[in-house]
């Protein structure tokens, strides 16, 4: 009897999943946004080839129950939509590392061109605005533009998501551990942590990613190494044995992104409206080291002449030439520009059975030691993080 029971089941799981992955395609190309050309998708299942460039936006919108989240929305701020958060997720070729790349929202820069939404025409450039301008301006295609063309790189694919598909996907992962170093209350988001390790999940994890005042020095930059803990903690979570072993976990997150995207708290572009290609990007992250996971701001330094941060590209040209080179990164700088965290220890390594010991040069061969490669020391003007620290929120003194 046991065995027709799994029997049962085992074919009840696989039709469910291919009807998902069905299902999923429909759903994700209906709404998708086009930018750039589509990357080919591998042969056969398995990680995806060479690097990705990856961007994840997440938007203010006062639509819905998105209202209710912010203050400003209540206050009548309700025009257009805006990026809130930008956020470059590249992943190298072997050997397989992550760098996580924040840009602040109020960084004053170029805007180019960028194609109006029915692609009947284009919106003119602008020579200096805010970021967040580049969403309310042209949607996720024209925040793609921007990033590019301050990056002097291609982006392959872009997820744009509102504040309650942060919930429910908060809510589907299970929650996050996140360290706060004194009691913090922000007014404008209504959070209050007091001091301690706090797990987080639903709209307390949505407030935690939003909240500044109260913390550091009030600022963005601060809200960015905020932000940065939050996805260290993360990246540790999911790399566990709690999630990666739990077939039920990873299905509803797969289940709770679909019905997001649906509900159009997620947008997608159409090079990464497909599952398969989705999984395939997840198996290429899914065995990196924690000290090659690297969180880190974009330079900036603030400007008289826009009260607003603008980029130092020096110090970013050496980060994004170490990406291409695909070099592994140093951090020499301070956990955060805003001064909102502060380093606190070092994580505990993942078990062997959650994750593999990658070779660090790809290329040693059988019976050899393998020789670690030297590091680029990124300019101290880059804050930042890696998942193998672990930080603390600062309270604002």
């Amino acid at each position: 009897m046991a065995a027709v029971a799994l029997g049962v089941v085992g074919a009840s799981a696989v039709g469910l999943v291919a009807f998902n992955v069905w299902d999923a395609a429909n759903s994700l190309a209906a709404n998708a946004v086009v930018i750039g050309k589509d990357k080919p998708l591998p042969p056969s299942l398995g990680a995806i080839e060479g690097g990705v460039n990856l961007l994840v936006v997440g938007t203010d919108s006062c639509e819905g129950a998105n209202a209710s989240l912010s203050g400003a929305c209540q206050n009548g701020d309700t025009a257009g939509e805006r990026n809130d958060v930008t956020m470059l997720v590249h992943i190298s070729d072997e050997p397989r590392r992550v760098t996580v790349v924040s840009f602040p929202r109020d960084m004053v820069v170029p805007i180019p061109s960028c194609p109006t939404e029915d692609g009947s025409g284009s919106y003119s450039a602008m020579s200096a605005q805010m970021l967040n301008a580049s969403y309310q301006y042209g949607g996720l295609a024209c925040t793609v533009l921007t990033i590019e063309e301050l990056i002097g790189d291609d982006i392959d694919f872009a997820a744009a998501i509102r504040w309650t598909g942060v919930i429910n996907m908060s809510d589907a992962i299970g929650g996050v551990d996140v360290c706060v170093a004194g009691d913090v209350n922000d007014p404008h988001t209504g959070l209050s942590l007091t001091a301690g390790t706090h797990t987080l999940q639903g709209v307390e994890a949505l407030q935690f990613l939003r909240m500044r005042h109260g913390i550091g020095d009030g600022s963005d930059l601060g809200r960015i190494s905020n932000q940065q803990q939050f996805m260290s903690s993360l990246v540790r979570k999911l790399q566990s044995d709690s999630v990666l072993a739990n077939p039920t976990v990873l299905l509803n997150l797969a289940t709770t992104a679909i019905s997001q995207v649906q509900k159009q708290q997620l947008v997608l572009s159409q090079s990464l409206a497909n599952p398969t290609l989705m999984v395939q990007i997840a198996m290429a992250v899914k065995d990196v080291p924690y000290e090659d996971i690297v969180f880190v701001q974009y330079p900036t330094a603030y400007s008289s002449g826009y009260s607003r941060v603008v980029p130092v590209t020096e110090a970013a040209d050496v980060l994004f030439t170490a990406l291409r080179e695909n070099k592994p990164l140093a951090l020499t700088g301070e956990a955060s520009q805003g001064y909102g965290v502060e380093v606190t220890g070092e994580a505990a390594k993942p078990t062997p059975s959650a994750t593999a010991t990658p070779d660090p040069t790809g290329s040693a061969a059988p019976g050899e030691t393998p020789v670690a490669e030297e590091r680029v020391d990124l300019p101290s003007d880059i804050a930042g993080q890696t998942a193998a620290q672990t930080t603390c929120t600062v309270p604002q003194r």
